[in-house]
């Protein structure tokens, strides 16, 4: 009786004491883990303000003279053709003048006809002089003015021609004055904008004053991309390196590219970054139709991939490459790692950490450090 009133009070101890500990210990703080796996590691860089597409040709068509615009043919989004008159100036003066230089042309055209037989008439009269001074029948006298008369000709007729050549280039001269006032597609494209009406005034652009074209022509069958990139990253730049392009007015899809061309100059834009252009193409061209030039673009260009390797969230990082490990004790563990390629959400390990650990990614959470016990968040479904 007396040995069981002893073993009641101590295990009533032995349960305070165990109370008293369950109660006193730590709480397992929750934390969110990812397993290290293999994957694919990319190192990439983007724009730094956006880019937009481009056309591969695209003009904006001012004419060499000022005038009245007295013909025009085509509206804003017309299709046209290489060779294609697109806009003419009032021009009927010239016209006019055209009209006289042929005129004046013909005039000469005869006269060449005139001169130059009398003066094939003239040298074989002096040749038939000749003869007959060898026969004795008249004197030399008569040859030399015969010979004279045919040298006097034989320059009028050389003269007529000369002045042949003058008429057509005058022809040439006005040709070249009435293209002055035509507008002519230098290739096939659409006419993106026409600045003025018929009867309005065209005025072309002179140096240095920023007047509008008379007429923007754009090829859209050929189209690219051209983006800013800072830079820091210009060296890292080289053609023909893989390009993600994506556009906000079409959400979701991501076209393929190529970097084309890298500009050999850094841009200086007042209260921006300096920055180096970069020209992108679409791999696949078709894909590009429909696209409108103007359209603000993203682009990602691919600096090196890496397959298979370990892997893991770039955010689980922290300074000094350290992250936390969940140890099958269910302590948080500190590991200090050696990172390889990296970008904003995946970074290659090379060392410190094996295939199937788990790595702390809420790293924002109160608690979560080094030594502390911690339990893993169940997975969601």
């Amino acid at each position: 009786m007396r040995r069981t009133r002893l073993i009641i009070p101590a295990m009533a101890a032995a349960l305070l004491g165990a109370a008293a500990w369950w109660l006193s210990r730590p709480v397992p703080v929750a934390v969110a883990v990812h397993e290290v796996g293999r994957g694919t590691v990319e190192s990439s860089i983007s724009n730094t303000r956006a880019g937009e597409v481009e056309a591969c040709q695209r003009t904006r068509l001012s004419t060499i003279v000022g005038g009245r615009i007295d013909s025009l043919p085509v509206r804003e989004g017309d299709r046209v053709e290489a060779g294609q008159v697109l806009m003419r100036l009032w021009n009927a003066d010239l016209d006019a003048r055209l009209a006289v230089n042929r005129a004046q042309l013909d005039t000469v055209t005869r006269r060449v006809n005139e001169a130059c037989t009398l003066a094939d008439n003239a040298e074989r009269e002096a040749e038939r002089q000749a003869s007959l001074v060898r026969r004795g029948f008249v004197s030399a006298s008569v040859e030399d003015k015969a010979r004279t008369e045919a040298r006097v000709r034989r320059a009028l007729c050389d003269t007529a021609r000369a002045e042949v050549v003058t008429a057509e280039s005058q022809i040439a001269a006005t040709l070249t004055d009435r293209q002055r006032t035509v507008l002519v597609a230098p290739f096939a494209g659409t006419i993106a904008k026409i600045t003025g009406e018929l009867g309005e005034y065209s005025t072309p652009s002179p140096p240095g004053v920023p007047t509008p074209p008379a007429i923007d022509l754009i090829d859209d069958s050929c189209l690219y991309v051209k983006a800013p990139m800072d830079e820091i990253d210009a060296p890292k730049i080289h053609a023909g390196q893989p390009v993600r392009i994506s556009f906000e007015a079409i959400p979701g899809k991501v076209y393929d590219g190529a970097v084309k061309r890298v500009a050999p100059y850094i841009t200086v834009v007042e209260k921006q970054a300096r920055t180096v252009a970069v020209d992108v193409d679409f791999v696949r061209p078709e894909e590009a139709h429909g696209l409108l030039v103007g359209y603000s673009a993203d682009v990602e260009i691919v600096l090196d991939v890496r397959n298979e390797v370990l892997r893991i969230p770039s955010a689980a990082i922290r300074e000094g490459n350290r992250v936390l490990v969940l140890g099958r004790d269910g302590i948080l563990a500190e590991r200090i790692i050696k990172p390889g390629l990296a970008n904003w959400e995946q970074t290659e390990v090379l060392d410190g950490l094996g295939a199937g650990e788990r790595i702390v990614t809420s790293l924002e959470r109160e608690g979560v450090k080094a030594g502390a016990p911690a339990v893993a968040d169940a997975p969601a479904h």
